[in-house]
């Protein structure tokens, strides 16, 4: 089974904060093979930033977390074609960044869900498209 995952949740892997139990369980699912994690290529870039914007990682350690991170060797999708469409279609129907939408937009192409530790994104969604993002707390509910 695929599951979208984004930075909030991968942010936790690295810092113990509320939710990284939960979010820990994700990464061992993956490490196995019970599911496999997908994430639009921009995870990259939003995790190591909201590691960096921290201050809790040298230089050297936040090297050493990419490496981690490419090692874990997620599927990772670029923003185009449908997925791209869709990506924008779900910013303007629920007012979230483009960032935010690309996670629920490939959840929703992908015909999967995903996890977020942001409540406030998860509120702000609207219809149909809040069955496709769970928070860390619902986790354990099924789909």
């Amino acid at each position: 089974m695929e599951v979208v995952i984004d930075a909030s949740v991968v942010v936790k892997w690295f810092v113990e904060e509320d939710g990284s139990e939960e979010a820990l369980e994700i990464r061992d699912r993956y490490l196995e093979g019970e599911i496999q994690i997908i994430a639009p290529e921009l995870i990259m870039f939003e995790v190591l930033n909201a590691l960096y914007f921290k201050r809790l990682f040298s230089e050297k350690e936040l090297k050493w977390i990419y490496e981690a991170l490419e090692a874990y060797s997620f599927s990772l999708y670029p923003l185009s074609g449908g997925y791209a469409r869709k990506a924008v279609e779900v910013s303007y129907e629920n007012d979230i960044t483009l960032y935010d939408a690309s996670y629920v937009a490939l959840a929703i192409v992908r015909d999967t869900f995903g996890y977020t530790a942001d409540e406030r994104l998860i509120r702000k969604l609207r219809g149909e498209y809040r069955r496709y993002v769970r928070g860390l707390k619902s986790r354990s509910r099924g789909r």
